[in-house]
């Protein structure tokens, strides 16, 4: 395997190929005693915070490059063998803690539900759960991404009206896994609103009596992602990894 190495904010970058798809790995200065890791599904060097802060507490920060951000199967079947070459080649815990930002978020609740045995952990924020409301706009978003999204399922509008594969709709699978979730959204988000979207899991969750912690900020929107301090998703990681 090439590697291309090269510093980032203070912090070794690692750039290779798997699979023909553009990979980074970051590496912390003092990697936990079982090498912990987050992935990032999606948007790699957006709202990169968290990322730091994990990397100062030894995680080290993985990414993928997707064929699309909207989530193409053979991508969630590609995660599968990153994080067994990951494990393999790095010597990373077989666990990581998925971090899925909008369309991330979606991208993590596929991966979760399918191989939920490679997720210790997921923090979604303002994650795609309903594609009625986004990208296809039909509820209260103002964000139509609607060609961009028929493109690339080569589906109709009048198929998607009977689509039953949304990501809310791996919501029993996800409560099977197990896998702790924690949720941030605002509560004036344009794009992907939390009353469609996120809301839609915390309610079944709640309804089954099961655990999700989930943080709702007030008069924020789509962006930005995650807190100016971000101790409530560093202790949760902490918690359950």
């Amino acid at each position: 395997m090439d590697i291309v190495k090269s510093e980032w904010n203070g912090y070794e970058k690692l750039e290779f190929d798997f699979e023909g798809r553009a990979c980074v790995l970051m590496c912390p200065k003092t990697p936990t005693d079982d090498k912990k890791w987050l992935y990032k599904t999606e948007y790699f060097e957006a709202f990169p915070n968290l990322s730091f802060d994990m990397l100062e507490r030894g995680y080290y920060i993985a990414h993928m490059q997707n064929k699309t951000r909207l989530v193409a199967p053979d991508d969630t079947d590609a995660r599968a063998r990153f994080c067994d070459m990951l494990i393999g080649e790095f010597g990373l815990n077989p666990k990581c803690g998925l971090i899925g930002m909008s369309c991330g978020g979606m991208q993590a609740v596929y991966f979760t539900a399918k191989y939920p045995q490679y997720v210790a952990l997921m923090y979604l924020d303002a994650p795609v759960m309903n594609y009625l409301s986004w990208p296809l706009a039909m509820g209260i978003s103002q964000n139509n991404c609607t060609e961009e999204f028929l493109q690339n399922k080569d589906m109709t509008i009048g198929e998607m009206l009977n689509y039953r594969e949304h990501p809310i709709d791996q919501k029993e699978k996800l409560l099977k896994s197990g896998v702790p979730i924690i949720m941030v959204a605002g509560d004036c988000d344009k794009t992907v609103p939390f009353i469609e979207n996120g809301q839609l899991l915390w309610d079944y969750y709640k309804a089954n009596n099961a655990p999700i912690e989930v943080i709702v900020k007030e008069g924020c929107d789509h962006h930005p992602h995650g807190f100016d301090d971000n101790t409530p998703l560093i202790d949760f990681i902490a918690k359950y990894y």
